[in-house]
């Protein structure tokens, strides 16, 4: 496989668009382009980089025998997926799924937990009517990913009961608060996203018909 084809696979396989990657580069767009298409090659320090956030040798980047079966970081789809998976039950059976809170890890904060196999995952935050938190995944003990979030009720009458029952159908596509939107009666719950697992932001609001009630942003990404 040629390095320009190992370069835009690698890429793909770590759910980055070109934009995203040259930001993580500090190069422009142009040059992840060129990469691709075989117009250039990286230097040696463009190289270092890309080892490093892929978790990948420089040897088995640019050597054109090597099979392009690589081991990622984050991982491969598959990989992800799977941390998708588990990411999407750990949700719904704690703060979501009304599960009952464990040991406060700080003063005053609410805090969740939930395992499978070698993930774990915790979600805590602090305040009530206006409040803030992060949710994280750990793989053994290397954390994998974290999202930070902040939010306010600002209207009545906001129900705690219908945001929990939209954040449990928090989708795989963006599997980090609710879905786009959700409805129930007089309530409508609407969130909308930009980036993806990797790198994202998003902000999620409450209706009661047609009064805005509560807000709430987030943001995180892989680690």
């Amino acid at each position: 496989m040629k390095l320009e084809e190992k370069l835009q696979l690698l890429r793909k396989q770590n759910g980055l668009s070109q934009e995203q990657l040259a930001d993580r580069l500090g190069i422009a767009r142009q040059t992840v382009s060129k990469w691709e298409t075989g117009q250039a090659v990286p230097e040696l320090n463009g190289l270092i980089l890309l080892s490093d956030l892929y978790g990948v040798t420089i040897d088995r980047i640019v050597k054109e025998d090597e099979a392009c079966n690589l081991s990622l970081n984050p991982g491969t789809d598959l990989t992800i997926n799977k941390i998708v998976s588990f990411l999407i039950r750990a949700k719904q059976n704690t703060y979501a799924g009304k599960a009952q809170e464990i040991k406060p890890s700080r003063p005053q904060s609410h805090d969740f937990y939930y395992e499978e196999e070698t993930y774990t995952y915790y979600d805590t935050y602090l305040g009530g009517e206006k409040f803030a938190g992060e949710e994280a995944v750990w793989d053994h003990t290397a954390p994998i990913w974290s999202m930070n979030y902040a939010g306010r009720v600002i209207g009545e009458p906001f129900n705690g009961d219908f945001l929990k029952e939209a954040l449990r159908h928090v989708p795989a596509k963006t599997p980090f608060r609710g879905p786009e939107i959700y409805t129930r009666g007089a309530y409508r719950y609407h969130s909308r996203v930009n980036g993806d697992f990797i790198w994202f932001q998003g902000y999620e609001e409450i209706f009661y018909e047609e009064e805005r009630i509560y807000e709430c942003y987030y943001h995180g990404g892989a680690l």
